[in-house]
């Protein structure tokens, strides 16, 4: 004769899906740039508020670009190589303009895959062609630790 389990019937565990937005831990009151700024304001601003990037919007609030500290160490590059001022740059000349937006209904941990295959820092969050906010690793991070404290052991 077999051995018998006297435990019960054991009922099945589901994993519950944790349903963070992006929208919930994205930063609304940012710094942005316009496309006729100069390249040297950007730096001082970067610098000043230390951030390595921002978005660039036009008057209506549209996002036009992203203009990021890789970009400002580029042009002080190509002006030291081609011996011209740095004065005359504009963000709208050094900008990038093929931005990658993400949805603020998005799950944030769907969004720090985002940051792993996209290899970005910020994600801009655009709703009704309006510049909303903007997510950061920094945000995952710290929506992570927030639900480790109610979820994870």
């Amino acid at each position: 004769m077999g051995i018998k389990s006297f435990m019960g019937k054991r009922s099945k565990v589901v994993a519950e899906e944790v349903n963070i937005k992006v929208s919930d831990y994205m930063t609304t009151k940012l710094i942005t740039f316009t496309p006729d700024q100069s390249v040297m304001d950007v730096m001082q601003k970067l610098i000043k508020h230390r951030i390595s990037g921002a978005p660039v919007v036009n008057e209506n609030n549209e996002l036009l670009g992203v203009i990021s500290e890789g970009d400002c160490i580029k042009h002080i590059s190509d002006s030291r190589y081609h011996n011209l001022p740095m004065d005359n740059a504009t963000v709208g000349q050094n900008m990038a303009i093929d931005v990658e937006t993400i949805d603020g209904n998005m799950n944030v941990f769907d969004a720090a895959r985002f940051f792993i295959e996209r290899k970005h820092r910020r994600f801009p969050i655009v709703e009704n062609g309006k510049l909303v906010g903007q997510i950061s690793q920094m945000d995952v991070i710290k929506a992570a630790l927030k639900l480790r404290g109610n979820t994870w052991k």
